[in-house]
């Protein structure tokens, strides 16, 4: 078998990394928080796809495109989105 199938899956889950925009928001501190901001981002932005975490207040969003969008959403929604520190 030559793997082809193998590296392509790899692939793929380079380029969904690639359009993967992550943000810290310290002010999402319960389920409530994370779905508002879920809720703003995805019915704003066609495909795009939330996971909103509160434990880690973290927000990371896939097939958003464009950051400044992304940020201007979770403001609007009443939070404050930073970029996280490198780890």
């Amino acid at each position: 078998m030559c793997g082809c199938n193998t590296r392509q899956a790899e692939f793929t889950t380079s380029v969904q990394e690639l359009n993967t925009i992550v943000l810290r928001v310290e002010d999402m501190t319960c389920g409530h928080c994370a779905g508002r901001i879920t809720k703003a981002i995805e019915s704003a932005i066609v495909g795009a796809r939330v996971s909103a975490d509160p434990s880690t207040r973290l927000v990371k969003v896939s097939g958003a495109g464009e950051l400044s969008k992304v940020q201007t959403l979770i403001v609007q929604s009443g939070y404050t989105p930073t970029l996280p520190l490198p780890a």
